[in-house]
């Protein structure tokens, strides 16, 4: 299974509260419309600090990585982007393997 690791670093014209409440409310049901998703998960930093380099980290799933083309090539996978552009200065996208040590 593919794992996508996105970094998330919030523009500097967004301000913070409103940041969480797009990462934790407002965008996850555009990432739960992706065909093929396994799982999603999304994280964010618990106080502003616009020194960090980044500050939320999105979680994806796939069977692989086709399914992951797949799935950003779709209308619903363009909406997904087009609407982290609007909030993300930079997004740094990891593709991983994940090992469980412990759970």
């Amino acid at each position: 299974m593919l794992k996508v690791v996105s970094l998330l670093k919030r523009k500097e014209d967004v301000l913070f509260e409103a940041f969480r409440k797009w990462a934790l409310d407002e965008h996850p049901p555009l990432g739960r419309q992706l065909p093929g998703i396994r799982h999603y998960r999304m994280s964010v930093i618990l106080e502003d600090n616009p020194d960090l380099p980044y500050h939320a980290v999105s979680e994806f799933w796939f069977d692989d990585n086709e399914a992951r083309l797949a799935a950003f090539a779709t209308p619903e996978g363009k909406a997904a982007a087009e609407d982290a552009a609007m909030h993300c200065a930079s997004r740094v996208h990891l593709l991983t393997e994940e090992k469980i040590i412990i759970e």
